[in-house]
């Protein structure tokens, strides 16, 4: 017999306003060179206003922005990943600074942070370069965007110790629990829900989706990566955010057009746009 295939709505079949803001997406990757337009027209046709798209180094930021220059819905961020915190030296910091200087569409640093689930680049590498950026942040006046995988209380510890305990951050792709995030909003942080949260065996952070302060609360894909169900298994793009909201509209008991709009002007507040 063989298995039925799971019925996949359309985004725009949840009829969402066009209020909505992807905090967090990896457009300019080669996922997305044969139909780039048509993911950033489907964002907006499922409701999606602005979207922030991440680019991982002062190079892919310089060979890539081109792709966004007839998209002015797209705002930017740039860092570089803990994986590759090996290329964090002066020329590439000296390098993002010119960049912020130059462009008013960048308008965070990040994603930076440490990761211990991968081995491509040593703890030590990673914390230098975490906190360089982290001082070049606040250089250049711009929130901070954090990747923290596998190692949660080193990436506190950090913060904690350079002082950005009230400074603007979001802690991107969150996969914590509610006392995490407790710890998080304790600063004054922002958390950003990615497509995970609707996982059927992912409670515990549906538990933390219920407990943040409604303005706290930013969504995001992280896309090409980590779909929501019904699309899980499949290449991510923005429009599937309505997903996500979906699901974190059902754990908090709300309407989703209403979340979907109070997370999207919390994006709006967090990064100027």
């Amino acid at each position: 017999m063989s298995k039925k295939k799971p019925e996949r709505p359309a985004p725009e079949s949840l009829g969402l306003p066009c209020t909505g803001v992807e905090s967090h997406a990896h457009l300019d990757g080669s996922e997305f060179d044969a139909d780039r337009e048509a993911v950033l027209d489907r964002a907006r046709a499922a409701g999606v206003a602005q979207l922030g798209n991440v680019f991982l180094g002062p190079e892919k930021w310089r060979a890539n922005r081109h792709l966004f220059a007839q998209r002015p819905e797209v705002f930017f961020l740039l860092g570089i990943h803990p994986c590759e915190a090996q290329a964090c030296d002066d020329a590439a910091l000296a390098a993002m600074r010119a960049a912020f200087a130059q462009d008013d569409r960048l308008r965070a640093v990040g994603e930076i942070g440490l990761d211990f689930y991968w081995d491509d680049c040593p703890p030590d590498i990673q914390r230098a370069a975490f906190r360089a950026q982290l001082a070049m942040a606040r250089e250049v006046g711009r929130p901070v965007v954090i990747h923290s995988r596998d190692a949660f209380d080193d990436t506190m510890r950090v913060l904690e110790e350079e002082g950005f305990s009230g400074y603007p951050l979001l802690w991107h792709c969150f996969g914590g629990d509610a006392a995490q995030a407790a710890r998080i909003v304790a600063h004054g942080w922002h958390v950003s829900l990615p497509g995970p949260v609707s996982y059927p065996a992912n409670e515990p952070l549906r538990e933390a989706a219920r407990t943040l302060p409604l303005d706290r609360l930013l969504l995001e894909t992280d896309c090409p990566y980590l779909s929501p169900v019904p699309y899980r298994g499949k290449r991510n793009e923005p429009a599937y955010m309505v997903f996500t909201a979906q699901a974190v509209a059902q754990a908090r008991g709300m309407d989703v057009a209403e979340l979907w709009t109070v997370a999207g002007e919390n994006a709006r507040r967090f990064f100027g746009i």
